[in-house]
């Protein structure tokens, strides 16, 4: 079976070639190529009976290494499963407009807890309003930064308890569908992030750079405010979940999945 180590080792170097990758880049192929091989130093065990020896070689431990994240994510799950309630789920997704994405590639660490942020605040107004469940809820978000076609697609998933606990702390449960209109949830969120971004831009704590630089001008990031104040947020909501084993399952997968595989 062919694996991603296998085809760094065969074609990196001619990829070098042609193109030069950023340090981040050259660190995980690096790893990728080095990861349970003698480069990195192993351990030898020998069985005390018949003397048997077997060579077990060190991981590189990079997320972008698909040799690793398996391993990982298992004990992940094992870890977070007491995390969990028996109860059913929702999944929700938080997207935010392409004319966005320019700014929060130059901008990661702001911008991506930004949609955290924005996320929290966004479910956790809107749950405790009677109108929709009027209890605070429990979720876990995670955010992705790709699409299935690897092209950048910034988006959160997040994984909320169907209920909550009222003032009284009792126990309110949800419909089966979820307690609060998509077209509820788009609209807070995304005036949440262009209001808080609209302050990161008057603090000046965004930084610019090629064809961002133009946002520079007060007028033109106006503009594009406008043009995402116009937009239909994608937010979507998906059918609940199995049983709580399946929603450590599916965060696994989404906290260590990696976007190079075969």
């Amino acid at each position: 079976m062919t694996t991603v180590q296998d085809a760094f080792l065969q074609f990196y170097s001619r990829h070098e070639q042609s193109y030069i990758p950023s340090m981040q880049q050259a660190k995980a192929s690096s790893d990728i190529m080095r990861c349970r091989t003698a480069a990195l130093g192993g351990h030898v065990f020998e069985c005390g009976n018949c003397g048997h020896k077997a060579v077990r070689y060190n991981s590189c431990r990079n997320r972008h290494c698909p040799l690793c994240q398996g391993v990982t994510k298992a004990v992940w799950v094992d870890k977070r499963s007491k995390d969990i309630l028996n109860a059913p789920y929702f999944h929700v997704v938080f997207t935010v407009p392409r004319q966005l994405h320019s700014l929060i590639y130059q901008n990661q660490e702001l911008l991506y807890g930004l949609m955290y942020k924005s996320v929290a605040e966004t479910l956790a107004e809107l749950s405790k309003d009677k109108k929709y469940l009027g209890a605070r809820i429990g979720f876990f978000s995670i955010l992705h930064t790709w699409g299935q076609d690897l092209h950048y697609h910034p988006h959160i998933h997040t994984v909320v308890l169907a209920g909550g606990l009222t003032k009284l702390n009792q126990w309110r449960n949800s419909s089966k569908k979820f307690f609060i209109p998509v077209k509820v949830l788009s609209k807070k969120f995304s005036g949440k992030y262009l209001y808080y971004l609209k302050q990161y831009y008057r603090q000046h704590l965004l930084k610019f750079y090629g064809n961002a630089q133009e946002y520079q001008n007060p007028k033109l990031f106006r503009n594009l405010l406008s043009q995402c104040y116009e937009k239909d947020w994608y937010t979507y909501t998906k059918k609940t979940f199995s049983g709580p084993f399946a929603v450590i399952q599916y965060l696994g997968r989404y906290t260590h999945r990696i976007a190079i595989h075969i």
